[in-house]
């Protein structure tokens, strides 16, 4: 990912305007309850069959398959078990159809914990299979790779202060700590690009106001968790009611733009530096192109008449993690046969367990003048913005009930676990703060990935039957991380993967999340024979409203993309808050008739 450095003014005009644009965010997010309550009911409460099968390929049946029209005996009675048996009932802890904005004091931290913890020995049992451990190894590369090279990002923005080894230890600690506690297991926290930008920023903030770095940072996340704390105990997450497919649908495609961006980018600087020859650039691309059609095509396996069931499952299961095999076999196998001129740069991870510039890890707090430690708040209110945004929208994406996953959940709820969570990340950001370690919050395309791993299909329709719903898969992953910190052997392993490797797991988990995704589906639809629209599941809405409704989402997504991306990153939770208010008011001035808004935006 490209940040660019802020400059002098910008950073000026940002932390100035820093406060009213919070406040207004906030009015937004947590006030306002009363004039969009008819639009909620419908966002929130729209009735779901989850064992009834539909004709669509829908960003939330998964997991991009199509359902048949009917479902075999054994499927619906399998399902129609899971809904009676484990799914909490709407009436139980208060309902799931229409929950306040706001509730007392730990009100929903102890209902997620009520409903969940009664789960616990399960998430721990039903994680040991071999699916299980397939995603594992997938999702161990998947989440070190980003940390590793946002590690390096770290360290360039703030000098060396918060570096790859920060960022590794993060990833392993916070990672750990959130699998045990979490009462949503299946979210996988790591770093984000927003959350750099913003620290980017800061850096600059803390130039300008002559103040040392690591203790405004640390000022910053204390005041950060400290509001995050607050409202996982009022269970401000309530507020994400108001956010719909509209928001689901942009925030998820950006996340994939975001990786398959960032590996084309690495992809084409092997050809563009004029220290790496055409030969080593071409090799970058077979190398990354070698893992990626792997990967793909051995995941897909699992659809079609080669081997049998057992062969299939398994090589589906463990078809990422085969890519990563298969393109460090061709990059080794170059590096044989033609020398050094065709080695390619490894994966590069810290050889001792230390702070990136050598400094104490307990950051001096007090280093900061009293007047300082109190301003904090001020880009403390953004950041509370930023991590509350980004965490909740991913865990919705993950809660929603077509997934399946039924422990500790009620009927139609998206909400639940959300609360406790929000209270996990408080906890995690103060240490982290403390530490001087980056912010971590839940990761979109690495958390539905996640899922998808763990999802179990029916042989005949390749419908969803369930989630394999666990602790173990999170705990291990970040378990293998913090080995890779601490041991030797695991590091000496890492260190002979190339690059370009994991540049096509990026291409991998970017390219895998967008099947199913309605906006990308409708994307592919404008270049489609409109005699071929009947076959979609919004063929009743008029192809210009359609195609309007689309390219409003596509104009989102190119605000957002241009709002990280510049010197005013730091703003980039502004453009998230505002698609809720954008989407009522597409609907309530007409742009988009009530009607079509209801097909085009349906949970």
């Amino acid at each position: 990912m490209t940040i660019k450095s802020p400059r002098r003014t910008t950073t000026a005009m940002a932390s100035t305007t820093m406060t009213s644009i919070s406040l207004l965010l906030l009015l937004l997010l947590f006030g306002s309850a009363s004039s969009w309550s008819s639009f909620h009911h419908r966002a929130l409460s729209r009735p779901r069959i989850l064992t009834t099968p539909t004709t669509s390929t829908s960003f939330y049946t998964g997991i991009g398959r199509s359902s048949s029209s009917s479902s075999s005996s054994s499927s619906s009675s399998s399902n129609a078990a899971i809904d009676d048996i484990a799914i909490v009932d709407d009436e139980d802890d208060g309902g799931a159809g229409d929950p306040p904005l706001l509730e007392p004091f730990l009100t929903g931290v102890s209902r997620d914990y009520r409903m969940r913890l009664p789960h616990y020995k399960s998430d721990l049992v039903d994680g040991i299979n071999f699916q299980c451990l397939a995603a594992t190894l997938f999702l161990f590369f998947a989440c070190l790779a980003p940390a590793v090279g946002f590690g390096a990002l770290f360290g360039t923005v703030t000098n060396g202060d918060i570096g790859t080894m920060e960022m590794v230890s993060s990833t392993a600690a916070c990672g750990v700590i959130y699998a045990l506690t979490a009462a949503q297991p299946m979210t996988i926290i790591g770093s984000t690009g927003p959350v750099l930008a913003f620290v980017a920023t800061l850096v600059k903030l803390a130039e300008k106001l002559n103040l040392p770095f690591l203790p405004l940072y640390a000022w910053t996340g204390i005041w950060t968790s400290g509001i995050l704390l607050v409202s996982s105990m009022t269970s401000a997450s309530h507020s994400v009611k108001y956010l719909t497919r509209f928001t689901d649908e942009i925030f998820s495609t950006l996340i994939s733009f975001i990786f398959v961006v960032e590996a084309i980018q690495n992809i084409a600087r092997s050809f563009t530096n004029p220290a790496s020859s055409f030969t080593k650039g071409l090799l970058t691309l077979v190398v990354a192109v070698t893992t990626y059609i792997s990967a793909s095509t051995l995941r897909g396996l699992r659809n079609t008449v080669y081997f049998n069931k057992r062969v299939r499952k398994n090589l589906s299961n463990f078809g990422p993690t085969l890519g990563v095999v298969a393109g460090a076999l061709v990059a080794n196998w170059a590096e044989l046969s033609q020398g050094a001129a065709a080695a390619l740069p490894a994966l590069v991870i810290p050889p001792t367990f230390a702070t990136t510039s050598g400094r104490p890890w307990l950051v001096p707090i007090l280093d900061l003048p009293v007047w300082a430690r109190w301003g904090a708040i001020l880009p403390a209110m953004m950041a509370t913005i930023l991590l509350f945004l980004d965490q909740n929208i991913t865990v919705r994406l993950v809660n929603n009930p077509q997934y399946k996953m039924v422990k500790g959940r009620r009927k139609n709820s998206m909400l639940d676990g959300m609360h406790a969570d929000m209270l996990v990340l408080s906890i995690l950001t103060f240490l982290a703060s403390l530490l001087g370690l980056p912010w971590l919050v839940a990761a979109t395309v690495r958390s539905i990935s996640h899922v998808r791993a763990l999802s179990v299909f029916d042989s005949t329709s390749g419908r969803l039957k369930r989630t394999i719903e666990q602790r173990v898969t999170g705990l291990s992953i970040h378990g293998l991380i913090g080995a890779c910190v601490l041991f030797d052997a695991p590091r000496a392993v890492l260190t002979r993967i190339p690059k370009p490797v994991l540049m096509g797991l990026f291409l991998f988990l970017g390219t895998s999340s967008l099947p199913g995704n309605e906006m990308w589906e409708r994307i592919k639809g404008l270049f489609k024979d409109s005699k071929r629209a009947s076959e979609e599941r919004w063929s009743a809405v008029p192809r210009k409203t359609t195609s309007l409704f689309t390219a409003i989402q596509i104009a989102c997504l190119g605000a957002m993309v241009y709002v990280k991306e510049s010197p005013i990153g730091v703003l980039f939770p502004v453009v998230i808050a505002l698609l809720a208010p954008l989407r009522f008011a597409l609907e309530k001035t007409g742009i988009v008739k009530k009607e079509y808004m209801d097909i085009l935006d349906e949970d």
